[in-house]
């Protein structure tokens, strides 16, 4: 009896003290935190979520208090005003008094207001020191091409990987808020004809043969999607080839799935495109892309009729303009202008329609490789790629030009060069253009198909791996100005790393390696190069292709004309050489860019080098510096491959054997170069899936189906063979 009640005295003083202890925590934390009292409308969602990466930004020590009556006294004020003169999307932030005042004329530009001011207090700029700002975006347009893995252009293994995630919500949400952080505007979704998927046809059941459930769960998909876009401020387009149905239509109404120009294809693309919009208030859009089907292009077999530029044209007014303007409300219009052949009828239609808004023409920057150099070379307006000024000159009335950056040339490496994408904005920057579209044809940044499953992958989707690919074009395409401090910024938000502005400037050098050779190898269409593999499956602009292989050999380098003028190529150069005329004003040698890409190389292995010899360890910085040593190798074997094909051009052409000793020892280095290429990737990346299975023509693809660089090793020590020939 006494025990029990010694045990409850102790417990109750136990008590006691806990109940002290706590309340004397509580205190000493809130004398530790403070408030931020922020004035907005919660109903503007874009701005709510603004706020809560605020919050974010001040750390666990300060917490924000949501205020919602505009006569109280606040910390941070974020108005909205239609006629408050703000350019669209654009933002003013002020201090008055003790307030910040964060100004916009809609909800998107009060959203960037409240993110700049996250992005200055994570620098570590007190609330009460923060820099006054008016910004407002540079281009309208500010677009992402992502293609949808149902029915895809493409089609195989690195699309049909992708059905699962594309339809998790989690997946959408992730993206859509990373492109509303990097100020991106315009999702755009492109699918061979993707109606189908979002409606049961009303006058076309056959379309498609999905039970009620099924479609129930679509529409969830799409609704969603197009509702979270519209909550960050992003415009969302659905962009469809051209004539095509799905399998299931052509099956039931006894009609071919491409290019099929009969009345009852016409009358359900118009019908279905009235009802996708009139059933998805919250799609902005319809896109159409030209050519592919429309013309009597070889593909898949099938020797499709032929047709002009005007029957494309009067095909488009009379199904998707046609349905746009029968439907309940007006949307925007993508008319995309490959291979249109003549910009006049595309004038014609796009008056014709007398649509509310704007038209958006997008016309690919030098074909699929965008990714190259900042001069215009070549569109994607004719099958020889040459530019048809037609598209701008009289300057249009009702549309305006957007420049396509295709992508085909990095899947699997992280990519930034900022100093590159300001170029090209300055460079292209024309009174006829008010924005881009960035995104790949090949590649659908959801599910990462390139990583292995170990200790790097501190990112779930493979976009979240290639941040600083989408940060640098989203927020220069906002403001070209952006200063390189706030990509460092992000470098040591993300990584807490030493030096974050030495990996902004690895980065930089390391990621010109893609940039020279496509400038240095003009290629065309999606699958006649790929950087970051050095393959090129398929011939282009007129130079050899030995079909002995995907990978670009010795000779096919010596061969290849150049895509940027101002660059001289390696048999253009040598026979000036030999006749003793002096470098053009203005050019540059494969010599110089050889030299240019060796410097660059080099840098960037001496700053992994360093990075590696630090103590403290991060998984996912072990990852962007494999990247870097990746790349860094790649610069050095393209500074050789580039030398050596002068020298042993040099020596076909004179018979010095001095310079064919030289090329030999040059390929020999080279096959050391690949073999530390081979295992640095072969420990972090696995064999994935590049070519789709339709390409068409020759056998040099085949062996690009899967690609790895070590699947290569073999063609390298082919060059050197090849330099005894």
């Amino acid at each position: 009896m006494l025990l029990k009640k010694f045990i409850k005295k102790i417990q109750l003083r136990h008590y006691c003290i806990s109940f002290i202890l706590n309340l004397f925590f509580c205190f000493f934390y809130l004398q530790l935190s403070s408030q931020i009292k922020v004035q907005y409308d919660p109903k503007i969602i874009p701005i709510e979520f603004a706020v809560s990466k605020l919050e974010n930004s001040f750390g666990k020590k300060t917490k924000i208090v949501r205020i919602q009556d505009s006569s109280l006294k606040t910390d941070i004020r974020v108005s909205v005003n239609a006629k408050s003169g703000i350019p669209k999307e654009g933002y003013n932030i002020q201090r008055r008094d003790d307030e910040i005042i964060i100004s916009s004329s809609d909800a998107t530009g009060a959203m960037y207001g409240v993110f700049e001011l996250a992005e200055q207090i994570r620098s570590g700029i007190p609330l009460k020191n923060i820099k006054e700002k008016k910004q407002q975006p540079q281009f309208s347009v500010r677009a992402v091409k992502f293609n949808l893995p149902w029915i895809p252009y493409r089609v195989g293994p690195a699309m049909s990987a992708h059905e699962k995630i594309c339809k998790d919500l989690n997946f959408w949400k992730s993206f859509i808020d990373e492109l509303a952080l990097n100020r991106f505007n315009i999702l755009s979704l492109w699918n061979v004809h993707p109606f189908a998927f979002m409606v049961k046809p009303k006058n076309f059941p056959g379309a498609n043969d999905f039970t009620d459930a099924e479609m129930e769960n679509w529409k969830l998909l799409w609704t969603s999607i197009f509702r979270m876009c519209r909550e960050r401020g992003i415009e969302v387009f659905i962009v469809n080839w051209n004539i095509a149905v799905t399998p299931e239509f052509a099956k039931y109404y006894n009609v071919k799935e491409r290019n099929d120009t009969s009345e009852i294809v016409k009358r359900y693309t118009r019908e279905v495109v009235t009802q996708v919009i009139n059933e998805y208030p919250d799609l902005s859009g319809i896109g159409i892309t030209l050519a592919d089907w429309m013309s009597n292009f070889q593909g898949a077999g099938n020797s499709l009729p032929t047709m002009t530029a005007k029957d494309r044209e009067n095909w488009i007014d009379e199904t998707v303009v046609a349905g746009m303007k029968q439907a309940n409300r007006p949307v925007k219009f993508i008319h995309r202008s490959v291979l249109s052949s003549d910009p006049s009828e595309m004038r014609r239609v796009i008056n014709q329609a007398n649509l509310k808004d704007t038209t958006l023409v997008e016309i690919k920057f030098n074909w699929s490789h965008g990714l190259s150099t900042p001069i215009l070379a070549m569109t994607h307006d004719s099958h020889s790629g040459k530019i048809d000024k037609g598209y701008w000159d009289p300057m249009p009335l009702n549309y305006r030009v957007q420049w396509m950056v295709r992508n085909e040339d990095i899947f699997i490496l992280r990519w930034g060069q900022p100093d590159f994408i300001r170029e090209h904005l300055r460079t292209n920057a024309e009174a006829f253009v008010n924005g881009y579209f960035v995104g790949s044809e090949g590649y659908i940044p959801a599910l990462d198909l390139s990583h292995i499953e170990n200790q790097h992958k501190g990112w779930e989707y493979a976009f979240q791996k290639q941040w600083l690919y989408y940060m640098l074009w989203g927020r220069l395409l906002y403001d070209a100005s952006t200063p390189d401090e706030v990509f460092v910024q992000a470098f040591k938000d993300r990584y807490q790393v030493k030096d974050p502005e030495l990996y902004l400037q690895a980065y930089s050098m390391a990621s010109k390696m893609p940039l020279r050779l496509a400038s240095f190898y003009g290629a065309t269409w999606d699958y006649t190069l790929y950087s970051e593999g050095f393959l090129a499956p398929f011939s282009s602009n007129g130079g050899l292709h030995d079909s002995i292989s995907s990978f670009i050999s010795i000779d096919e380098l010596i061969d290849h004309p150049t895509l940027d003028p101002g660059l001289l190529s390696i048999r253009t150069f040598v026979e000036m050489n030999n006749s003793g005329k002096p470098l053009p004003m203005g050019k540059t040698s494969p010599l110089q860019l050889a030299d240019q890409s060796s410097a660059d190389g080099k840098a960037t292995l001496e700053f992994v080098k360093n990075k590696r010899n630090q103590s403290k360890k991060n998984a996912e910085v072990e990852c962007e510096l494999d990247d870097l040593e990746t790349w860094g190798y790649l610069s050095m074997y393209l500074a050789n491959k580039i030398k050596a094909g002068v020298f042993l051009h040099t020596a076909r052409t004179s018979g010095d054997a001095t310079s064919r000793k030289q090329a030999r020892d040059i390929l020999t280095e080279n096959v050391k170069i690949w073999e530390k290429i081979s295992v640095i990737t072969s420990g972090h990346y696995k064999e994935m899936p590049y070519i789709d299975d339709n390409s068409r023509g020759g056998t040099a693809y085949k062996d690009a189906k899967m690609f790895s660089w070590m699947k290569y090793l073999e063609q390298v020590k082919r060059d050197v063979v090849l330099a005894d020939h």
